[in-house]
């Protein structure tokens, strides 16, 4: 069982950055791929940004692509999320979540109970 606490969301003008941040329970972080997801009101959640437990390059949706940037610290049982140039359509509700152990496919068996972002234009 792995649980997962974000933190780091807040109001921000647009052309700004915020750093989000995830926190993950447990000894086995480091064996996760985890991710960030987003739902704006009236929208249905969308995938952000995704790291793996194996390394190699993250992956991220288009939309954010070249603003945001994922990371982890294994050490911390952390993982990250850096978004500069923000924009108004960049507000939602912020997830983080977490792949079963040793996973690198789409599904997400844990989630955060999410931070508000709000980009104000």
């Amino acid at each position: 069982q792995v649980q997962l606490v974000e933190s780091g969301g807040g109001l921000v003008q647009a052309g700004g950055s915020l750093r989000l941040s995830c926190a993950a329970s447990g000894r086995t972080f480091s064996s996760h791929t985890m991710g960030w997801f987003r739902q704006a009101p009236g929208k249905e959640r969308e995938f952000v940004a995704t790291i793996y437990w194996s390394g190699g390059a993250p992956g991220y949706s288009d939309s954010v692509k070249g603003r945001f940037t994922i990371s982890r610290d294994n050490a911390k049982n952390t993982v990250y999320l850096q978004m500069n140039s923000l924009k108004p359509e960049d507000t939602a509700v912020y997830y983080c979540a977490a792949q079963g152990p040793y996973k690198s496919g789409s599904t997400y068996a844990y989630w955060g109970q999410g931070t508000q972002v709000t980009v104000s234009s």
